[in-house]
C-alpha cells in the first residue's frame, strides 16, 4: 500500500484539509523546533469546533498527552491523541498570534501570523470566514511556575517527531506553522519552520 501523501505546512502559513470520522492524522515536527497551531472545526457546523477551555474540563489537564481527547465547544468528542514521539509537551493556554500580537512586540509592517493562516487555511477549502478559536498548540513549551507564571521556551521535540489524532467526527483540520520569530517558542534561534501532515485511513 502507497504511503499517504505527505501535505506540507509551509514556514509561516497554514493548510487544512477534510478528515472523515475514524481517520488518523500524524502531525509531523520535520525539523524539531516548530510550534504548530491546530484547529479541528466539525465538517456538519464550522460553528462546533475543538475548545480548549471545554478540553481542559475533560482532560482534567492544561497539558494534553496520549490517551487525551480533545472536545469541541458543545462538549463532543472530535479529537483523540493516539500515539505522540515529541515529548507530549504542548500548550493550550495562548491564543493564536494576531497582528495585535507583533505590533505589542514592536513591529511596525505586516507580520504573518496564525489567526491569519487559519482564515487562509479555511478559505481555500471553500469554507469563508469562521471564528479562531484558541488553538491546540502542538509542540509549544510553556511552563507554569507555582505562583501561575509561564514563560516562553523551545520546544523539546526532536526533528522527525509525531503526534497523531484519530477524528472522533468528520471534521476539518487546520494548521499553522508559527511563525513567531520575536520570542523563542520556535527554538533559540527563532526561525520558522515547514512542518508536515498526513491523513491517515
Amino acid at each position: 500500500m502507497a504511503e499517504p501523501a505527505l501535505i506540507t505546512i509551509p514556514a509561516r502559513k497554514g493548510a487544512a484539509a477534510f478528515v472523515e470520522r475514524g481517520q488518523r492524522i500524524r502531525l509531523i515536527n520535520t525539523h524539531g523546533q516548530q510550534v504548530v497551531d491546530t484547529w479541528a472545526f466539525s465538517r456538519a457546523d464550522p460553528s462546533e469546533f475543538m475548545s480548549m477551555e471545554h478540553s481542559r474540563v475533560q482532560m482534567g489537564t492544561i497539558f494534553p498527552r496520549k490517551g487525551n481527547t480533545l472536545v469541541t465547544n458543545r462538549r463532543r468528542a472530535i479529537l483523540t491523541i493516539v500515539d505522540d514521539t515529541s515529548g507530549g509537551i504542548h500548550d493550550t493556554l495562548l491564543a493564536a498570534c494576531d497582528r495585535y500580537r507583533y505590533e505589542l512586540l514592536g513591529c511596525k509592517e505586516y507580520h504573518d501570523n496564525c489567526t491569519d493562516n487559519l482564515a487562509a487555511a479555511l478559505d481555500a477549502l471553500g469554507m469563508g470566514k469562521q471564528a479562531t478559536p484558541a488553538p491546540l498548540n502542538m509542540f509549544m513549551n510553556i511552563p507554569v511556575a507555582p505562583d501561575g507564571a509561564v514563560s516562553f521556551e523551545p520546544p523539546v521535540s526532536t526533528p522527525g517527531s509525531h503526534a497523531v489524532f484519530r477524528a472522533e467526527m468528520d471534521l476539518v483540520i487546520a494548521f499553522s506553522a508559527c511563525p513567531q520569530d520575536l520570542t523563542p517558542v520556535n527554538g533559540r534561534n527563532q526561525k520558522p519552520t515547514e512542518a508536515h501532515f498526513q491523513i491517515l485511513g
